[in-house]
């Protein structure tokens, strides 16, 4: 299954957290690259759409592991397990583009 949200619904570096078939994702909009990743922090399972944008990176708002939005990847403690990331697609052009975010089945 896959949520759209309107392009000109995120705001730049502000988090948005969705829920996709009981997952919770948090989609980050960074200039104007679209992110999806795992809401969940793998270090302290708290939401990481409350946390601040950097960069390329999310940090989570209770220890500060940061995470890349490309890759998932923790860029250093506390945490060492990456986050999923999900497909983005953006069709269209202007805040009026469509982001389609997907969740595969497995990730369900």
């Amino acid at each position: 299954m896959s949520v759209s949200l309107r392009l000109g619904d995120l705001r730049d570096k502000q988090p948005r957290r969705i829920t996709i078939d009981g997952v919770p994702v948090a989609v980050v909009r960074v200039g104007t690259e679209v992110f999806a990743v795992n809401d969940t922090c793998s270090h302290a399972e708290v939401s990481l759409a409350e946390g601040e944008v950097s960069g390329c990176e999310i940090e989570c708002w209770l220890h500060g592991s940061r995470f890349d939005l490309r890759t998932g990847e923790p860029s250093g403690p506390p945490a060492f397990e990456s986050i999923t990331t999900y497909p983005v697609q953006i069709e269209g052009v202007g805040d009026d583009a469509v982001v389609l975010v997907a969740v595969p089945e497995e990730a369900r």
